[in-house]
């Protein structure tokens, strides 16, 4: 299960509450832009692994389109243990391991990542919360599009389809949890994105629907290009 979830602007100030405040060392962005400025856009991230973490692919579509806009991008994950550490090939928890979130998600930001508390809204233009069920399981429980329904009531958001449809949208039912909340979801193509343009929430809906990889990797694309439009850039 996943989906990305952008906050723009004056929203950001959401994510700076998913880690409490304490001191740690910055470090430098991750890509930036050539010669015009460009958005400055928070990556946050919940690990290294779908089951347990952060989903590898829309992590690493959402870096790949954001340097292709010119974005200045920072990546963020909590100094936290894992809710638990889940074996891949077997999609089991590993009772035996624990691991630490920003460790895991270093991984990913080969290296250059800042604790989430260190996350300034003054500081950053967007953030985008990659999907995977660490965003369940590390942030706020529940996954992205979800984690926007709890914070901003009567947002509008996107995870697909309401319908399996044989299969094709197994986590179609995810679109009532979200109504459940107070939240409208908005039926969308894998390679769409909706945005809402009054809480500045952008969502696409990813992994929820089972379809080749580059139909995501295009959905993503939407997503932060509707996110950079939105910053002005």
């Amino acid at each position: 299960m996943a989906a990305v979830r952008a906050l723009v602007a004056s929203r950001l100030l959401s994510a700076s509450a998913f880690a409490p405040l304490h001191a740690s060392t910055p470090r430098a962005p991750l890509h930036s832009s050539a010669p015009r400025p460009g958005a400055r856009v928070a990556l946050v991230l919940s690990g290294c692994g779908v089951y347990d973490g952060t989903e590898l692919h829309e992590a690493s579509a959402v870096l790949v389109h954001l340097s292709r806009g010119g974005a200045e991008v920072q990546i963020f994950a909590p100094d936290i243990p894992q809710m638990h550490v889940v074996d891949h090939t077997k999609g089991q928890p590993s009772e035996s391991e624990t691991r630490n979130v920003l460790t895991e998600s270093a991984r990913i930001a080969r290296g250059k990542i800042t604790n989430l508390a260190r996350l300034s809204a003054a500081n950053h233009d967007a953030a985008i919360f990659p999907g995977g069920f660490g965003a369940a399981k590390n942030l706020l429980c529940c996954i992205a599009p979800v984690l926007a329904a709890r914070v901003l009531h009567g947002v509008e958001v996107t995870v697909g389809h309401e319908q399996e449809e044989g299969g094709k949208w197994p986590y179609a039912g995810t679109a009532e949890a979200i109504k459940a909340l107070g939240a409208k979801h908005c039926v969308k193509g894998v390679t769409e994105a909706h945005v809402d343009q009054k809480n500045k929430v952008v969502t696409t809906p990813a992994f929820m629907c089972e379809t080749e990889l580059h139909h995501i990797h295009d959905g993503i694309g939407a997503m932060v290009k509707k996110v950079l439009e939105l910053c002005g850039k």
